[in-house]
């Protein structure tokens, strides 16, 4: 089990590291988009990936 989250946590990282590795400019500018948004929307949009990661792993497994 430890094992499974552990590449999980993994796979994140490294899914998490594409943009920036690929276009910075882009996530540079997606960054200070989001750092200008307000709370309420940064906290909708979290909400609403959460949401679909659950889906989505609902649906894996």
């Amino acid at each position: 089990m430890s094992g499974e989250i552990l590449t999980a946590i993994a796979l994140v990282i490294v899914i998490e590291g594409l943009l920036p590795a690929i276009s910075p400019g882009t996530y540079r500018r997606a960054v200070e988009q989001l750092a200008s948004a307000p709370d309420r929307s940064i906290r909708n949009m979290g909400i609403g990936l959460m949401v679909v990661g659950a889906v989505l792993l609902h649906f894996v497994n």
